[in-house]
């Protein structure tokens, strides 16, 4: 966090070792999040809520 780069291929170099740490369950939480939001919105009915709670 905080870090500037001075190339576009450190760039490039970081996003990809960051990408391929992630693991199938890091994958697994992200769609399920995801899906508990998408399920929220629907069960709304098209009125206002904030948060993820």
């Amino acid at each position: 966090k905080g870090r500037r780069f001075e190339t576009i291929g450190e760039i490039q170099a970081e996003s990809q070792m960051v990408l391929d740490r992630l693991t199938k369950k890091d994958f697994q939480g992200c769609f399920q999040a995801w899906q508990r939001r998408w399920d929220r919105c629907v069960h709304s009915q098209g009125n206002y809520f904030e948060g993820d709670g």
